[in-house]
């Protein structure tokens, strides 16, 4: 049973005769996967074929190599899992609000499914794509375990008004996920051409593609498993020492929706780790990951410096003209030029491995506000390196992770100090005190070197 819930009609059609189409976006992925299953469910009621397809556009937000690879590889198990079921996938090359509507035309289609994203770019297409089709376009949250929008209707202050009302609603949708049955009759598409996909691609070839994590739902599952078995237990104790390797990694499988959110939590809760451990895993998975949603899907200026608080914003104009001991380009950030060993340490964590440990990304978007020239800067900066090398980026995690550290986002105004105003300190010595400082730079200072 799909909870009414998730479902959000996006324009004012009625199904028609003919195939329903999934238009697979954010969740990339077969298993536990709300949005397939409504499309499954759609077929099976108005007794139609149903087609799976993906539009890839030519340009995501300039997301480079290291990205395009891990989507593509993991779609292509996409393809191979919905084969096993009977269910073709397509994938088709250009902009989604002219390449999805002409798709539906030449499949004659009756209905289209897609997933639930709340960045700009991906609502600007569904809205597009929605005025141009004369069938139903539905909505399926199966991203969140929460549906953003029955989580709150407006953007939450802070997680301690949010996790209330997530807690509330957990109970009705932390559930388990009915089967994905096969379709009957297969039905024909030809198989994706991954090799010239791959060669046609634009993306910049200059951050190269990860080979430590193997992209993929089978992958993701993997990674989950020896997340339980080896790293769960330490996490409450170790989670904020970046040396203690207790992370679960899941976090580039949940951006490309390679796995659910909603099976890890279950997974999680039914494990028998201690009860600390689990509280706070899932604090980060369900109540820090689905306000980073809320805060995207209800402010437009989430990518900007503009869209933090008043408070913040006030508090860093009346500092804007601060003295600042160093000062550093965007290039030099980039290539991990500034005088703290440390932070280099962390952004060259980021370009090597696509992600930064999470208490380091704190450290790493706070140091980019304090030798920057202004704020709006720093954002700028934060965001763009993050976006360009990290795994999960252009997520709401991520830009709700550099607007907390930079703009006090879902934070409070702290005691007043240079440059960083009301918003909250971090500095190498508070670093100092949770871990071993100097085995976390030899490990980057290493991979610089060879």
């Amino acid at each position: 049973m799909i909870d009414p819930r998730r479902i959000t009609l996006l324009n004012n059609c009625r199904d028609a005769s003919g195939p329903v189409i999934y238009w697979m976006s954010r969740d990339q992925r077969v298993r536990h996967n709300w949005a397939l299953l409504f499309a499954r469910k759609k077929a099976e009621q108005l007794q139609q074929p149903l087609k799976v397809v993906f539009t890839l556009a030519p340009s995501f937000l300039n997301a480079p190599l290291r990205h395009y690879d891990f989507m593509l590889k993991g779609l292509h198990e996409v393809e191979r899992a919905l084969r096993r079921l009977n269910i073709p996938f397509y994938l088709v090359q250009g902009e989604p609000e002219i390449e999805l509507p002409r798709f539906a035309r030449e499949m004659k289609a009756g209905a289209v499914v897609t997933d639930f994203s709340p960045l700009k770019i991906s609502r600007e297409w569904k809205r597009r794509v929605g005025a141009h089709l004369p069938l139903p376009l539905y909505e399926v949250d199966a991203h969140n375990i929460v549906p953003c929008r029955i989580a709150s209707a407006k953007q939450e202050y802070a997680a301690r008004t949010f996790r209330p009302k997530i807690k509330s609603l957990l109970g009705e949708l932390l559930t388990g996920f009915p089967q994905l049955e096969p379709l009957e009759a297969t039905t024909e598409s030809h198989p994706v051409d991954w090799s010239s996909i791959s060669c046609s691609l634009k993306a910049d070839h200059r951050v190269a593609p990860v080979e430590w994590l193997k992209p993929g739902e089978e992958a993701a599952a993997n990674c989950l498993d020896t997340f339980l078995e080896k790293r769960l237990s330490s996490y409450a104790e170790l989670r904020n020492d970046p040396n203690s390797g207790v992370l679960s990694n899941l976090s580039p499988y949940l951006h490309f929706g390679q796995i659910s959110a909603q099976y890890i939590a279950l997974r999680v809760s039914e494990s028998r780790m201690p009860d600390e451990s689990r509280s706070a895993f899932l604090e980060e998975l369900i109540v820090r990951r689905e306000l980073s949603d809320n805060y995207c899907f209800y402010n437009d200026r989430y990518d900007s410096f503009d869209g933090s608080p008043t408070w913040a914003k006030e508090s860093l104009m009346n500092h804007r003209n601060d003295h600042r001991e160093y000062l550093y380009t965007a290039d030099e950030f980039a290539t991990a030029k500034t005088h703290d060993r440390l932070w280099n340490a962390a952004q060259l964590e980021l370009v090597t491995t696509g992600k930064i440990h999470g208490y380091m990304r704190m450290y790493w978007a706070k140091k980019i506000l304090e030798w920057s020239e202004s704020a709006e800067q720093a954002f700028e900066t934060a965001m763009a390196l993050n976006d360009r090398y990290a795994l999960d980026g252009r997520d709401p995690n991520g830009y709700a992770g550099v607007a907390w550290s930079i703009g006090g986002v879902h934070d409070r105004p702290w005691f007043e100090r240079p440059v960083y105003g009301k918003i909250r300190y971090m500095n190498a010595s508070g670093c100092a005190r949770k871990f071993d400082v100097a085995r976390y730079i030899a490990r980057f200072e290493e991979k610089k070197s060879m």
